[in-house]
């Protein structure tokens, strides 16, 4: 098992910045991937960014880039979000997600951003 928390949310206004911090522990063997999804009210899940370890190939959504930074502390298995720019239609619950041997997937409880107009 793999426990994932998450923090950083919060309520910024448009352009302002927030970072997200996101820790595995337990099972950590195989921990292939790091990353971050996102859910906004009435919309489906969306992918945001991904790091790999192995690499530090580092994956973002059209949406996001240039505005967001993934980057990732191993072997503490820890990713950050830097968002910069933020825009209303960045509102949500962000959830931290890790991919591990097998392609098993775990999840965070979330943490909500909330961008003002």
């Amino acid at each position: 098992q793999v426990q994932l928390v998450e923090s950083g949310g919060g309520l910024v206004q448009a352009g302002g910045s927030l970072r997200l911090s996101c820790r595995a522990s337990g099972r950590a063997f195989g921990n292939y991937a790091m990353g971050w999804f996102r859910q906004a009210p009435g919309k489906e899940r969306e992918f945001v960014a991904r790091l790999r370890w192995s690499n530090g190939e580092t994956t973002y959504a059209d949406s996001v880039k240039e505005r967001y930074t993934i980057s990732g502390e191993y072997p503490r298995y820890t990713v950050y979000l830097q968002m910069n720019s933020l825009e209303p239609d960045d509102t949500g619950v962000y959830y931290c997600n890790a991919i591990v041997a097998g392609g098993v997937n775990y999840w965070g409880k979330g943490t909500q951003v909330t961008v003002s107009s």
